[in-house]
């Protein structure tokens, strides 16, 4: 009976329309009458997410997880795929637990569902809102139709360091357009009313600086200054706060020392107190419990820990539903605390309409029909082609023609498993085009495509093994030499050779750290064996992270960056390639010449001894090498060119150049397309602040405009500079803007810019 009346109470408090938001007074009433009725286990019970095998594979039924469901000590599950599935534990919950209370169900939809989209990485090359936006809708559409409500996602980590195998994930090194698209990913999927059945709770992750790990290690130690923290790393987090994420997830790294799982002043001082963050704070993957390989205590000590710090709930260590109670009862934590947690998840729950309708999310009539549609596919297809990024086309191979003969070869080819890329966990691969495939197609009756496969991804079959797991194994037993001889004749028999190649998709990734980021032997032996030849090389480089491309660069003149396309990735890459849609990704990495020079990003501070040029005694450089990137930051060819107009400035003022706290400035610039082709440019601004309380970077991305024009098409971009646009947190983490003289700069890239100065006045 009282779970007869927990649901009635439920359904009255959501007859209000939520479109306009939760009504709170109402959500605080349910949640505390259901708590009144709460058991201490059934409280803890709401912290505790596991995930099993037997979930994965939907016979969960027959499980441990049950007869945990049953008492109450499941607050949801994650990784578990189709309503069938779900629909047999959400029953379980509903109907055969004391309270009824439903269970959340989170997945990993980290950049698409069945229809995948690019990396992230790649996504962030777009520099595109809309279409980034539009990706995580149509994830949300999807995942929702299958019944997940909860995503582990945007991943928001700003990264300078490529060895780092979750660069792959994040969108790049930098902290304002990472807060970008934080924003557009987090309204993608939770749309203006989480009650909506195809919305989805999001999840920002990893709170906080795990993309600066020590020699590029996952889960390695992060250590740096605050100011460094709220001005380079915290902003797309905050960000995500801004834009309503419903919950946060927690790092694996240390911050001053202690793990943030259980650092207070993280969780607490900062994202609830600073920022104002409401939703709740789960855990990564057993997080609590590794808590105690960091020398922070065992499990009940771990645990509480972790509570006090401000998260909420436990992935799968199950330390809360262990030891909290003992932990209670020796006074180590308070009820309130329990209780502040529990209120949480259930309010994140209400929120979803959960309590309202336990399955709004389990129609089993939607799948079939909003699931890797056409629709979806063709906008996952598009967004593809604006990730890649053309660094080098010297020979002006690129587009290639329809015509004659032309020779695909390597490792990445013939492969359908890869195409999507790292961390595309509900993915259909077998549905998916090889590259292979789609080069036949876009060129039938036109053009002969002669493959052959070359090489192994490197000599060593171990690192190999380790780098395609989860089915993206492709290791191909035959002679090296063999396969090597074999790739050159197919060349020697074509116009054009086509080299697809770089890592395989679980090569970067989580675990997926590598100290070396130049091509693998083999490929870089097949390489040399096909330039031999003589025949002009197109190389299509895979990857999930910035790699080290300067032997490439100087022996091979054209080369694509296609990191990883998603589901519709082999007829991207063919749109571009043979020249139907121009290229248009900007990195978002800066490209290192070699990995000595990492960490190298395009927002540095300077040094009392700068030197940009060649080795200078007694300046900061290198013997052996430039201190420049091979490639900088927002650096992008096309396959028509752009001209930039003289930059202007214009305000409110008496004078141009001058800005005070109640006025602004315009910006402008007119850019056109002086060649034959449309295509899109992404016209950047960047500011420097010339003299502060505390050293500033010597420039910083504030503001970009993606635009399409046609051969020959002019059009002016403005961007507003206004105070906000100035200020940083200065060295007592007061936010804030300092009067004195900035330097403005727009042009395509961060190296290859225009400059004006203005000075902010008090």
């Amino acid at each position: 009976m009282k779970r007869l009346f927990t649901l009635c109470i439920v359904h009255c408090a959501l007859c209000i329309c939520l479109a306009q938001g939760v009504d709170h007074a109402r959500m605080n009433q349910f949640v505390d009458n259901l708590m009144a009725q709460m058991t201490l286990q059934e409280k803890l019970g709401q912290l505790n997410l596991p995930v099993t095998g037997d979930i994965i594979t939907g016979t969960a039924v027959s499980g441990n997880v049950v007869d945990q469901i049953k008492a109450g000590k499941v607050g949801g599950l994650f990784n578990m795929k189709g309503v069938k599935n779900i629909r047999q534990l959400q029953e379980v919950a509903v109907k055969q637990s004391r309270l009824g209370i439903p269970l959340i169900f989170g997945m990993d939809v980290i950049h698409g569902y069945e229809t995948v989209f690019p990396i992230p990485l790649a996504l962030s090359m777009s520099w595109d809102m809309e279409a980034i936006r539009n990706s995580a809708r149509i994830a949300a559409i999807e995942a929702t139709a299958d019944g997940i409500c909860w995503t582990f996602s945007p991943m928001v980590d700003v990264c300078r360091e490529p060895r780092w195998g979750r660069m792959s994930e994040g969108n790049g090194e930098d902290p304002f357009l990472g807060s970008a698209i934080c924003r557009a990913m987090i309204e993608g999927y939770q749309g203006s009313d989480l009650t909506d059945k195809a919305t989805m709770m999001s999840c920002v992750k990893h709170f906080a600086l795990y993309g600066a790990p020590e020699a590029g290690r996952d889960y390695n130690t992060v250590d740096m200054s605050r100011v460094r923290m709220f001005n380079e790393y915290f902003p797309p987090y905050q960000a995500g706060v801004e834009a309503g994420a419903g919950s946060f997830m927690t790092s694996f790294n240390t911050i001053d020392y202690i793990p943030a799982t259980g650092n207070r002043w993280l969780m607490t001082e900062v994202l609830r107190d600073r920022w104002g963050f409401d939703g709740f704070v789960v855990t990564d993957y057993t997080a609590i419990s590794e808590m105690i390989n960091h020398g922070m205590g065992d499990l009940q000590t771990v645990s509480a820990l972790a509570l006090n710090a401000g998260t909420d709930m436990d992935m799968v260590a199950e330390g809360f539903l262990g030891t909290l109670e003992k932990s209670l009862n020796e006074g180590k934590v308070n009820m309130a605390a329990i209780d502040q947690a529990c209120r949480r998840i259930l309010e994140a729950k209400y929120k979803l309409g959960l309590f309202d309708d336990p399955y709004r999310y389990l129609d089993d009539k939607r799948a079939s029909k909003e699931i890797f549609t056409a629709e979806h596919r063709a906008a996952a297809r598009r967004l593809a082609t604006e990730t890649f990024v053309l660094l080098q086309n010297k020979a002006g191979v690129l587009p290639l023609k329809r015509t004659g003969k032309i020779a695909l070869v390597g490792p990445l080819a013939n492969t359908r498993a890869n195409m999507p890329g790292t961390w595309s966990v509900a993915a259909t691969s077998d549905r998916y085009s090889t590259l292979l495939e789609a080069m036949q197609r876009a060129t039938k009756g036109k053009a002969e495509v002669m493959y052959a496969k070359g090489c192994n991804v490197c000599y060593d079959a171990e690192l190999e093994k380790n780098s395609t797991m989860f089915g993206r194994e492709m290791r191909d037993e035959r002679d090296p030499q063999a396969m090597r001889d074999e790739a050159v004749a197919v060349a020697q028999k074509c116009d054009v050779i086509v080299a697809a190649m770089g890592e395989p998709s679980e090569m970067s990734g989580e675990s997926s750290s590598r100290s070396q980021l130049t091509i693998l032997d083999a490929q870089r032996d097949l390489l040399e064996a096909l330039l031999a030849t003589g025949k002009p090389i197109v190389l299509l480089n895979f990857s999930g992270r910035a790699t080290v491309m300067d032997w490439e660069v100087a022996h091979i003149p054209t080369i694509l960056n296609v990191w990883f396309g998603g589901s519709e990735a082999a007829d991207a890459i063919c749109d571009v390639v043979f020249g139907d849609v121009s290229p248009s990704g900007r990195l978002t990495v800066t490209m290192p010449r070699n990995e000595g020079q990492i960490p190298i990003y395009y927002n540095h501070l300077n040094t009392g001894r700068p030197n940009p040029k060649w080795f200078t005694k007694f300046t900061t450089n290198y013997l052996d090498v430039p201190n420049d990137p091979l490639f900088p930051f927002g650096y992008g060819l096309s396959y028509t060119t752009f001209s930039y107009g003289a930059l202007t400035l214009s305000g409110n003022q008496l004078s141009r150049n001058t800005l005070d706290a109640t006025s602004q400035l315009t910006a402008t610039v007119t850019v056109t397309n002086t060649g034959n082709r449309e295509a899109s440019e992404v016209v950047q601004l960047y500011i420097r602040d010339m003299v502060g309380s505390i050293a500033r970077p010597v420039k910083e991305l504030k503001g970009f405009e993606r635009i399409t024009l046609k051969p020959g098409e002019s059009r002016k971009v403005s961007f507003t500079i206004t105070p906000d646009l100035l200020k940083f947190y200065n060295a007592d983490l007061v936010y804030d803007c300092e009067p004195g003289e900035f330097q403005l700069m727009v042009g395509p890239n961060s190296r290859d810019l225009q400059t004006q100065t203005f000075t902010l006045m008090n």
